[in-house]
């Protein structure tokens, strides 16, 4: 009897509730409502209301590569205006990437000319998971009059007006003045009109002294001269996100972090310097030495042409590499720095590179002059120093070197290179200081015959980097790479040492096409660690559970330090077993899209990176030489 008079009391609002007929499908369940039972001066707020099945989605009005936005059309003389959105979210689905909706859906809209106790109306929709399937209904919506049981749903999730100035540089970069660093973890841009943003590449965000600023991956279409509406979603640093609809205005371009390009030109030099003094140059201090030790009891005249070889071999090197990064990242490509130790082909032919240069070093063979231009420049050998400097120092990063590579990614070309530039100045800067410096000159050892044994000593450590470069290669193509790299060098050993060279050095480079392309082993792994994943980090901040983030790669020689010489310490287990703290260790030996993101949000285009998340507060960035005591410094 309770019950029953409970029904009885809620007929009243049943009755009042200005709700259609339901059309229900396996997919979805759709009806159309009202925000009131009877239309003021001929207007009245409808909404198409959607229930959508687990793992389908409906398209927003920007629907990005692929689908098609809800339509609705109401019986004459009443008119249809347009339908509001909710903000999206990004659907991946490569190579092309969709904003949907899904779950619970409401699409207001404004009917004017409404007459009458009934308001009809056809609506078209594609609903969608691994299939598409286009839907239509017809809706007969009764009008009683007075209000409707449905007009609370009409203010939820509703979408304010940004109350923060917003700008668009000429190059893509959406600037806010208000949200600050310690307030805002991720961003993202969604435009109203299709055609102006890659919609599949990452949006970096970085932090400027008055606001954030967010790097749009920016099609040729885009025009800087027009505003490019939109909906831009904030995420705070508990995971609350507030919708904002945003017109930014064109502006003047500047770089991502809104600081003076000067301060990141130096930041760069300061990082190429420090580059000199990282694990990551190991593998090339014995070409380095030898340089040095053939400058010995010369001239000052020579020092100087060596110097300046060293160092065009050095901006070359730089200039090119940039050029190549900046290039990629403008045809859409997500490509951050050390990215072409992501290819097995590439590291192959380090690898042969490496090899090659050990084999000179031990005397297995000697470069001979001649007419071949490149012949006599690699007798030279400072300016093919300068080169293999760059190409195997690049995977990693140096104090002051992330923020710099990261602002010039997000800068124009121009600015960028200078940047880049300055990155290479820094790491050929000690001999640059022998070109200017002459007292440097004459503290050199004079070359003799002890050279020949220190070179034959020196090339181990070139053998020990093929070595490790097979490795990495067995990680990203397993073992049947390997193999074909053994062939390839044997076949560059036969090369070097027969007179008959390059039908040898032919078949050392044809096996590069036929290297498998994937990875073939579980990710690098630590102790007591998980693989990082946006699923994991989630459920670890959904129990308050602090984490330590261990961003990698089997190419970055620092990361391989830190990580044995320090993160699998026992010392450090222990400690992170007491404070309950979860290691996760994100693999970026091959190319992955989930860790390029979290990179880009945490401002950086390399590896390594070490991320603290204490179960409350703001994240922290560890330094890229890590030490048991800056580790415990960290979490205490």
């Amino acid at each position: 009897m309770r019950a029953f008079a409970l029904l009885l009391c809620l007929l009243p609002s049943l009755a009042l509730a200005a709700t259609s007929n339901v059309v229900t499908t396996a997919r979805s369940s759709v009806a159309l409502i009202s925000a009131r039972n009877a239309p003021e001066h001929g207007a009245l707020t409808l909404a198409l209301q959607f229930h959508l099945a687990p793992g389908w989605h409906i398209y927003w009005q920007n629907p990005g590569d692929a689908g098609l936005p809800p339509a609705v059309t109401l019986q004459a003389p009443a008119i249809a205006g347009l339908l509001s959105y909710p903000a999206p979210t990004l659907l991946l689905q490569p190579p092309v990437a969709s904003y949907v909706l899904t779950g619970d859906v409401l699409l207001p809209f404004t009917a004017q000319n409404v007459a009458g106790n009934a308001v009809q109306a056809d609506a078209n929709w594609l609903v969608c998971r691994d299939i598409c399937v286009p839907e239509h209904a017809h809706f007969v919506l009764k009008l009683s009059g007075g209000a409707s049981a449905e007009a609370g749903l009409f203010g939820a999730a509703k979408i304010v007006a940004s109350p923060f100035p917003a700008t668009l540089t000429p190059d893509g970069v959406l600037v806010l003045t208000g949200p600050t660093a310690a307030s805002i973890a991720a961003a993202h841009f969604f435009p109203l009109q299709n055609g102006a943003v890659i919609n599949r590449e990452p949006q970096v965000l970085s932090y400027t002294p008055t606001g954030i600023a967010l790097k749009l991956p920016t099609t040729g279409n885009f025009r800087d001269t027009s505003p490019l509406p939109g909906i831009l979603t904030l995420t705070d640093r508990s995971g609350v996100q507030e919708s904002l609809a945003v017109t930014p205005v064109p502006g003047a371009a500047a770089t991502a972090a809104g600081t003076p390009i000067e301060i990141f030109v130096g930041l760069a030099f300061l990082g190429g310097l420090l580059l000199n003094l990282m694990p990551c140059v190991f593998p090339i201090l014995a070409m380095k030495a030898l340089a040095l030790i053939r400058l010995g009891g010369q001239q000052q005249r020579e020092i100087r042409k060596e110097s300046f070889a060293y160092t065009a071999g050095v901006l070359t090197a730089m200039v090119a590499l940039a050029a190549l990064l900046l290039g990629l990242r403008a045809a859409g490509i997500q490509a951050g720095w050390g990215f072409q130790f992501q290819s097995p082909v590439f590291v192959a032919c380090i690898a042969y590179l490496v090899f090659v240069s050990g084999l000179s070093l031990a005397g297995v063979f000697e470069v001979t002059a001649g007419t071949n231009f490149a012949a006599r420049l690699a007798q030279k050998h400072s300016f093919f120093t300068g080169l293999l400097a760059v190409l195997l120092a690049s995977p990693c990063t140096a104090p002051f070197m992330g923020g710099a590579v990261a602002a010039a990614l997000a800068a124009p070309p121009l600015p960028a290179l200078g940047i880049f530039v300055a990155l290479g100045l820094g790491l050929a800067s000690p001999f640059l200081l022998l070109a200017v410096i002459p007292g440097f000159g004459k503290m050199l050892p004079r070359p003799g015959a002890w050279m020949r044994h220190l070179q034959r000593a020196l090339s181990l450590p070139m053998f020990a980097t093929a070595i490790w470069l097979a490795w990495v290669l067995q990680l990203q193509a397993g073992l049947w790479g390997v193999c074909l790299l053994g062939v390839g060098a044997v076949a560059l050993y036969a090369a070097v040492t027969q007179r008959r060279r390059r039908p040898a050095a032919l078949v050392a480079f044809l096996v590069l096409p036929i290297l498998p392309t994937t990875a073939a082993t579980p990710s690098l792994t630590l102790p007591n660690a998980r693989p990082f994943s946006e699923a994991a980090l989630a459920a670890a901040k959904s129990a308050q559970t602090p984490v330590l983030i261990d961003i990698t790669a089997a190419w970055c020689v620092t990361c391989l330090v830190n990580e044995h010489g320090t993160l699998a310490a026992p010392k450090i287990q222990a400690f992170l077993a007491a404070h309950h703290v979860e290691l996760l260790v994100g693999d970026w030996t091959s190319r992955s899209q989930s860790i390029s993101q979290f990179l880009a949000e945490n401002h950086r285009d390399g590896v390594p990176l070490y991320v603290y998340i204490p179960a409350s507060g703001a994240p922290r960035i560890l330094p890229q030489i890590l030490t048991p005591a800056i580790v415990e410094a960290a979490i205490k």
